[in-house]
Parts: C-alpha cells; sequence; structure tokens
C-alpha cells in the first residue's frame, strides 16, 4: 500500500478481515453475534427505511444473514454497523452516492485493526483514507480536505450503543439481552426499599 492519503477509488488493497474485539456479551465472541434491523438502526443513528433501502439497493448489505422474501429478518454484524453509521455521516455531509459506494467497498476489504486506525477525508469530490496525523496534516495542507471521520471514534460509539441493545447469536438465534445500567440503578433502589 502506498504511504500518504491516497483515494479510495484507486485503492485496490485487499487485506482480510482480523478478528473483532468489538463486544463482549458473556463469553460468547463478537463475530457470533448478529443485530436485527431496529437495533442496527438505533445504534447507526438511522431510519428503518433508510436501512432497507441501502440493503435492497445494495449500497450495505448485511453480512450475516439477508432478507429471504417476506416474514425475514436481515441480520447485521458489529462491522456492518459501523459501515452504516459512516454511510449516514457522509450523506449528511453531501458526499456523492458514487464516492461513498467506493469508500463502503474499500471498508469491507480493511482488517478491524485497520478500521480503528483509520480517518476517512473527504473534499466533496473524493474520499481519502488516512492512517496517520501526518497524512491528515499533508491533506489539509493541501487544501482538500474539507472533513474527516475518525472511523475509531465511530467504532466505540457503535461499540457503546450495541452494548445495549438486543443482539442475537447467529449459530442458535438465542437472543443477548443489552446490558443498561438504568436497569442495574433501579434493581439497587427496590433492593434499598425492601
Amino acid at each position: 500500500m502506498e504511504s500518504g492519503p491516497f483515494s479510495l477509488r484507486d485503492s485496490g488493497a485487499g487485506h482480510l478481515p482480523d478478528r473483532p474485539t468489538a463486544i463482549d456479551r458473556g463469553g460468547t465472541a463478537p463475530e457470533e453475534i448478529g443485530y436485527r434491523g431496529p437495533a442496527a438502526c438505533a445504534a447507526a443513528g438511522i431510519t428503518y427505511r433508510q436501512l432497507d433501502y441501502w440493503a435492497r439497493t445494495g449500497l450495505v448489505e448485511p453480512s450475516v444473514r439477508p432478507a429471504y422474501g417476506s416474514g425475514t429478518q436481515r441480520l447485521y454484524s458489529f462491522r456492518d454497523v459501523v459501515v452504516l453509521k459512516i454511510v449516514k455521516r457522509f450523506l449528511d455531509t453531501g458526499v456523492s452516492l458514487q464516492n461513498i459506494r467506493a469508500a463502503v467497498r474499500h471498508l469491507r476489504e480493511r482488517g478491524f485493526s485497520d478500521l480503528e486506525r483509520m480517518t476517512l477525508m473527504s473534499d466533496g469530490a473524493t474520499v481519502y483514507e488516512c492512517t496517520s496525523p501526518d497524512e491528515v496534516h499533508d491533506l489539509l495542507q493541501g487544501g482538500q480536505g474539507v472533513f474527516g471521520i475518525a472511523v475509531g471514534v465511530v467504532w466505540r460509539d457503535v461499540q457503546s450503543a450495541l452494548s445495549q441493545l438486543h443482539g442475537e447469536r447467529i449459530d442458535t438465534g438465542e437472543t443477548l439481552i443489552g446490558h443498561h445500567p438504568e436497569d442495574e440503578l433501579a434493581t439497587r433502589r427496590r433492593n434499598r426499599a425492601v
């Protein structure tokens, strides 16, 4: 891979995904957890209509389980939800759909550890990947960068949101209950009242 910022359109870097370290649900490995549409929407900050449209048009398809006709539920991985949130941020800032599609393809090719260290920058016409502060600085000095998305920050936001939402074991379909701190507080209050 060439050093310095580069256009995602020109990037052909193909990396195999590393093992994710996103969420620990009582011994269930993060890659064994999927999230239904409503949980994915809540964590990514999008509407169900957006989620459905993006899946039907192939912008962001669920990697765990697509919908197979009426009554089936799509199942999204942690990584899918991170990509959903990044797509939302790109759309909110006016990046073209063509560039967003290129960025999504690029993000899908990258390993998990690569994603946490990545910053995506855009001048509105092109999306660039930067993996160091020097690359971000060089891009800004060239007058090209208008905004950036620190993928590691998005990663942590999604991780926090999903930890409070229900997930599903991919192999068994068992529902994994999210951790709700307010539930613990209510339990402590009830115990004190008794």
